[in-house]
């Protein structure tokens, strides 16, 4: 006879009688959630405008979600567990990304039948994706005081997924230097010869788990890079070179953020292939 335990055995095992009340609306809270839709005008596009930008901070909480997994395998020396979820933050940026698809089909005469109802609200206001750069390695957030947002200050103070990502290699027995192992993580990260000749001996592996790993990461980097891009090519197309409703340049802002990378060295160990 199996000695593997049964259902009723398990410490986690759910009582039925807690749940018997649990209907699909109640276990999603769909009373909140669909009530959280409330545009300012009678304008149609504006729902969907709400029901984007709503869905985008719904994804970057999940982003959030799985990076913090992602730094507690890298952290712990477990490869694959790395790997996949890696790989799953890279499929949300392509969802993500995807979504803007929906948004470019608004015109920016059906944009501004409402725009003005914006304020100055603007997505660089937006809390979470300002916390997923810094948890990424973004240190530097442009007179930005940190101080008023305590998620922000403490994810610019730890450890990012790519210091995470050298612990992981140096405790796989790659030689990354000592100094970056024990560098203070609030400032900003700067691309290493030393860092990089690390990531070559890696990519001498490139099936071994640690290469893999490097490969998600670069995909990940890859998904916000393209994100970055059609966000502004999204703007360009709905506002032109207006400015945006947060007091922005717009687009012209936007632009300024393309092609940099978050994961430099990854990037530059390329050349050296």
């Amino acid at each position: 006879m199996s000695d593997a335990p049964n259902s009723t055995d398990t410490a986690d095992t759910v009582d039925t009688a807690d749940t018997a009340d649990i209907t699909y609306g109640s276990y999603l809270r769909l009373d909140t959630l669909l009530s959280c839709q409330q545009p300012a005008t009678d304008a149609h596009d504006e729902m969907l405008f709400v029901v984007i930008h709503q869905v985008y901070e719904l994804w970057f909480k999940q982003i959030l979600h799985e990076v913090a997994l992602l730094q507690r395998h890298l952290e712990t020396g477990n490869s694959a567990g790395a790997l996949h979820t890696a790989r799953r933050v890279a499929k949300i940026l392509k969802t993500v990304v995807g979504q803007l698809d929906i948004l470019e089909t608004m015109t920016p005469r059906q944009f501004a039948s409402f725009r003005d109802a914006l304020g100055t609200s603007s997505g660089f206001q937006s809390a979470q994706f300002r916390e997923l750069e810094a948890v990424l390695g973004r240190r530097e957030f442009g007179g930005y005081d940190l101080d008023r947002d305590d998620r922000l200050k403490a994810a610019a103070h730890r450890p990012s997924v790519f210091d995470s990502l050298l612990r992981h290699l140096a405790a796989l027995g790659y030689p990354v230097p000592a100094r970056v192992l024990d560098r203070d993580p609030s400032l900003a990260w700067r691309a290493d010869p030393d860092v990089q000749a690390s990531l070559e001996a890696v990519y001498r592996d490139e099936t071994g788990h640690a290469a893999q790993v490097c490969e998600a990461l670069v995909d990940i980097d890859e998904g916000l890079q393209e994100w970055r891009y059609r966000h502004m090519k999204m703007v360009e197309r709905t506002i032109g070179a207006k400015l945006g409703t947060g007091g922005s340049s717009g687009a012209a802002y936007l632009r300024s953020t393309l092609f940099n990378p978050v994961f430099p060295d990854l990037w530059e160990v390329r050349s050296k292939a």
